[in-house]
């Protein structure tokens, strides 16, 4: 059995993160999981969240935009819409697109507008406690 788990995290648009790591714990559309080397194989749904890993003693967090997991001979690939790192994230564009996203789950008149905005909520947070931990 492997003592460790290589990560690759990709969107459609890049290879965010291919890192070999300790343990990985993901946001699963049913609840956080968790991946250790030798885990069974699986495929799940994520949701928006912070994804995180351990390299040694050093902790590393992703902010990811739902997509989906899977986990393969000690391999974890994550095929995400959108995945990043707190390095990549705007604090400021962050914060702005909080206030927005709130402004409009306060204005809301339908369903539709609710559920954009509560998503557009949903991925401001996330990406300000990614970048927060930088």
């Amino acid at each position: 059995m492997a003592d460790k788990i290589f990560l690759e995290i990709v969107t459609p648009e890049k290879k965010v993160l291919s890192e070999t790591v300790d343990i990985v714990v993901a946001p699963g559309e049913m609840g956080e999981f968790g991946v250790l080397p030798g885990h069974i194989p699986f495929l799940c749904k994520l949701k928006v969240g912070e994804l995180r890993f351990r390299q040694g003693a050093s902790m590393r967090h992703v902010a990811v935009m739902g997509g989906y997991a899977e986990v393969l001979n000690n391999q974890v690939t994550i095929l995400a819409t959108a995945a990043e790192t707190a390095s990549d994230i705007d604090l400021i564009r962050a914060k702005a697109a909080r206030e927005r996203a709130e402004r409009r789950i306060a204005e809301s008149r339908d369903k539709v507008d609710f559920a954009r905005a509560q998503a557009a909520l949903q991925r401001a947070i996330a990406r300000l406690k990614i970048a927060e931990r930088q």
